[in-house]
């Protein structure tokens, strides 16, 4: 009996991923299908033109690389932060165990809500306006669970030997950090933040009240008041008025263009995390 109760279990786990995989490939597939007429050179060169009808998305790029950098650079050190304390300078479990939970708490707040937080704080109380740096630092605070997770894990799978052996040579606590610790896991920080900024980049609802538009936005100008164009807010817009052929071929050239970002960051990853794992699981 427990012989088949095995068995069904891991037919039921291999059905359950060929499904997941069946469905990300036909939705990859049909947006290529749909997309790839749009692509050329001139579709990422040039800016858009007839209200989404012509031209290209080249300050959506843009602007989402804007975004997405700004999210980074704000989230990083933040994130560093938290992982030391987690790892290095919090002793006792309860503590760690009540800083992990924060942080799956914050990565389950709805975005929408980071959006209104953005509108209330940065829009409106600092008096900023729609800005790439309200943008910026809103995304940086939706990835800030995971990149700060990845480095977390990273710091438990040292070995112990590393610090135990700085030690010994007579370092200081800060003398560890900076030469054992925080060198060994750059890969869990590069890990988490490929991870991090491949869900901002697609992410809509943070940005749309507090640093983008549909057009007439190009590099930013200043700090405050200088929005700009983004991939997720354009297919947004875009798919409002979807029946227009010449509408629906920039929509499906956008989505494919967003997508392929995103994947790309992912796949970038993948390695890097299926590295801290292993190291993790021999250490």
């Amino acid at each position: 009996m427990r012989r088949f109760k095995h068995h069904v279990f891991r037919f039921a786990t291999g059905a359950c991923v060929v499904l997941a995989c069946g469905v990300l490939v036909l939705i990859v597939l049909a947006i290529a299908m749909r997309g790839l007429p749009a692509i050329s050179w001139q579709f990422f060169t040039e800016q858009i033109r007839l209200v989404g009808a012509d031209g290209g998305i080249f300050y959506n790029l843009v602007g989402t690389f804007i975004l997405i950098g700004t999210a980074f650079i704000v989230s990083a050190p933040i994130a560093v932060g938290l992982a030391l304390v987690h790892g290095v300078y919090l002793r006792e479990r309860r503590h760690r165990e009540r800083l992990t939970l924060l942080l799956y708490l914050l990565n389950g707040v709805p975005s929408i809500l980071f959006g209104l937080l953005g509108l209330i704080v940065f829009v409106k109380f600092f008096g900023l306006g729609k800005s790439w740096l309200s943008g910026g630092v809103l995304l940086g605070m939706l990835i800030l669970p995971t990149v700060t997770i990845a480095l977390i894990e990273r710091i438990a799978s040292l070995p112990g030997k590393y610090v135990e052996a700085a030690a010994g040579l007579g370092l200081t606590q800060s003398q560890i950090i900076w030469s054992v610790i925080l060198p060994q896991s750059l890969s869990g920080l590069v890990t988490g933040s490929l991870l991090g900024l491949a869900h901002a980049a697609g992410e809509t609802a943070p940005i749309m009240f507090t640093a983008t538009i549909f057009a007439g936005a190009t590099f930013p100008h200043a700090i405050k008041e200088s929005p700009v164009l983004s991939l997720p807010y354009h297919i947004f817009i875009l798919a409002q008025d979807s029946f227009d052929p010449a509408v629906g071929a920039k929509l499906w050239g956008t989505a494919l263009t967003l997508l392929g970002l995103v994947l790309l960051l992912s796949l970038v990853a993948l390695p890097l995390r299926l590295k801290i794992h292993e190291e993790a699981h021999h250490g």
